[in-house]
């Protein structure tokens, strides 16, 4: 099952490294839905579970956390 996640990578990650996971999680059968190269490294994406545990076991990944709405009062 694939879920939504924004995944951020750590400010020494180069734009060929993002471009290179961004292909594996496509091929994974997952899909990179946004990519955030202005203020953070990194890209929203569904990502199925099987390959969501090696992103997180990855030194290069600053964090990955769930994609949701957020709102303000």
């Amino acid at each position: 099952m694939s879920q939504r996640y924004i995944v951020v990578f750590k400010n020494t990650a180069t734009k060929d490294q993002i471009d290179n996971y961004e292909a594996k999680v496509n091929s994974s059968g997952g899909e990179v839905t946004r990519r955030f190269d202005t203020g953070m490294n990194g890209f929203a994406a569904m990502i199925p579970d099987s390959f969501l545990t090696k992103l997180q076991a990855d030194s290069i990944i600053d964090f990955i956390e769930p994609d949701s709405i957020v709102t303000t009062q």
